[in-house]
């Protein structure tokens, strides 16, 4: 019968009746029941769901669904601030010394034939070091000096403005982080120093160590850098000046920084740990307990931790900084720990890792033979610890399941046999990964360190290493996988890395900090650094 009918009355019965054959399933459930069906989806599929109806699209853009995305990664959004960039600079001198006094000794037996193009770093005495001073003795003349707006950098290019959107939008803030993402992979970014030539209140010798804050109060991101010419400067990234130098506290070069809650902590060469108050702009205590440098200071809201070349690391309780314990075990300096609410995490140069319970001291775990060479730099993300070594190459591994990766290719059983028998030795096996059969065999990256790995950083998603190649990589913490490499930054060794959301920071010997930023042009004033 419908063959018999004209064309024009086909096509008019096709229309009608194809409104009566199509049944949208998930427009006519009720508005909670069909977000939480698309809950289950993977963002790339909520974004083709957008484009088959309005319907559809005011269901995926829901903002539940994207903040649990963002939850999911760590992402959380904040109140946007305008944010300025400073210029590129040029280069800056390296100091004649080749001292790097922010890192220790290696045990003994560890320090042999093998790898002998190592820079390494072995340093047994500091150029400046000195007798430690009485536990009662005080600064003198101590000075954290606020600085007048003159020292503005003069060529701040600003951002655009941002959007200033009334209510949080986690589906641009989900978008934006895989936009950030993407620039990682591809490398763009905009390089910037800093540091101006000549400018008046620079860092004058090599720097060590730095750390990004944001205060609490205003939101306002600033940076943090520690120097060998024994001061400390504040520098408020939205501005590009110098806010605050904080100098007269030690007597010798400023090896670690830590700052959280209004508290600034430092630790130094000259065997001393300094507490100030950022508020009051006063030093609320030092410790004068370790016989040697001071190579790392972290803390929390109830525990101080440090560590030393001499080998232990002391545990305070906040607020009183009473010493409750001394950790003892290492056999060579303690170049670097890291902590979380629990745990107490430390590296050494005797190749080791230990695992502490923060609140009685005791030790947990301990990880031998975790590098080939003494272990420069860790970081530590609950449940993963990622670590840098003088054997040129990054570990990272889960403490629960004890898998994870390397960039070094001695690792796999076959090949760390060979090396060990070319060298008349034993093979060499890491207690987390060298045997264990459910860590894959994983081909390290092509462009690994070529130097001493001096500094890490740990994220959910990335991690990031500096070196004594004068290079900056990032990592898919997950797979290893290489994602940048940021070269032509630095012109000498590079002792601390640092990154939040939008951007890398690297300091050094060569006095510059550099940022690398890959949100140029993007209102990025929504993230949560």
């Amino acid at each position: 019968m419908l063959s018999m009918l004209p064309r024009s009355s086909v096509a008019a019965l096709q229309t009608r009746m194809a409104s009566l054959l199509q049944f949208d399933v998930l427009g006519m459930l009720p508005d909670e029941v069909a977000i939480h069906v698309l809950s289950f989806l993977p963002p790339e599929a909520l974004l083709i769901c957008s484009l088959v109806s309005r319907r559809w699209k005011s269901l995926s853009d829901d903002q539940l669904i994207w903040k649990a995305l963002c939850a999911d990664r760590g992402w959380r959004w904040r109140s946007p601030t305008d944010t300025l960039a400073p210029e590129p600079s040029a280069d800056y001198p390296v100091h004649e010394s080749d001292d790097d006094e922010g890192m220790g000794d290696e045990e003994e037996d560890a320090v042999q034939s093998m790898l002998l193009d190592d820079s390494g770093y072995v340093s047994t005495m500091d150029i400046d070091s000195f007798a430690a001073p009485s536990s009662s003795a005080s600064p003198s003349n101590p000075m954290l000096q606020p600085v007048s707006s003159s020292s503005r950098l003069s060529s701040l290019p600003s951002l655009r403005s941002p959007l200033n959107p009334s209510e949080p939008d986690y589906k641009l803030l989900y978008q934006t982080h895989l936009r950030i993402r993407h620039r990682i992979m591809h490398g763009s970014y905009r390089l910037y120093n800093l540091q101006t030539p000549g400018g008046a209140r620079n860092h004058t010798n090599a720097i060590y160590c730095l750390q990004l804050y944001t205060y609490p109060g205003t939101g306002v991101q600033v940076l943090f850098t520690g120097s060998k010419d024994r001061s400390v400067r504040e520098w408020n990234l939205a501005t590009g000046e110098v806010t605050r130098i904080i100098e007269g506290i030690h007597t010798s070069s400023i090896l670690s920084i830590c700052v959280h809650n209004g508290l600034l902590v430092t630790g130094g060469s000259d065997h001393r740990v300094a507490i100030c108050d950022l508020e009051t702009n006063e030093v609320v205590k030092i410790i004068d307990d370790h016989m040697d440098s001071v190579l790392c200071v972290r803390f929390d809201d109830k525990k101080l931790v440090t560590c030393s070349k001499d080998r232990t690391v002391c545990v305070y309780s906040l607020p009183t900084f009473e010493l409750k314990h001394v950790l003892t075990q290492h056999r060579a300096a303690v170049n670097a720990i890291a902590i979380s609410p629990i745990h107490v995490v430390s590296a050494s140069g005797d190749r080791s890792v230990r695992v502490w319970d923060a609140e009685t001291g005791a030790l947990l775990r301990t990880f031998e033979n975790h590098h080939w060479r003494g272990i420069a730099a860790i970081d530590f993300k609950w449940p993963y610890v990622l670590t840098g070594s003088s054997d040129k190459h990054l570990r990272l591994f889960d403490t629960r399941t004890c898998t994870g990766w390397t960039t070094a290719p001695l690792y796999r059983p076959q090949v760390a046999a060979a090396v060990a028998a070319a060298m008349g030795r034993e093979p060499h096996v890491c207690q987390v990964c060298g045997n264990n059969p459910r860590l894959p065999e994983i081909r390290p990256p092509t462009r690994e360190h070529e130097e001493l790995v001096r500094s890490v950083a740990l994220s959910h998603e990335l991690a990031v290493s500096g070196s004594y190649d004068f290079t900056v990589k990032v990592w898919d913490r997950e797979t290893g996988a290489l994602m940048a490499d940021l070269i032509g930054g630095h012109t000498g060794r590079i002792f601390c890395v640092g990154f939040d959301a939008t951007k890398v920071i690297s300091c050094g010997e060569d006095q510059k900090i550099c940022i690398w930023d890959f949100a140029h042009g993007m209102d990025t004033s929504f993230l949560s650094s």
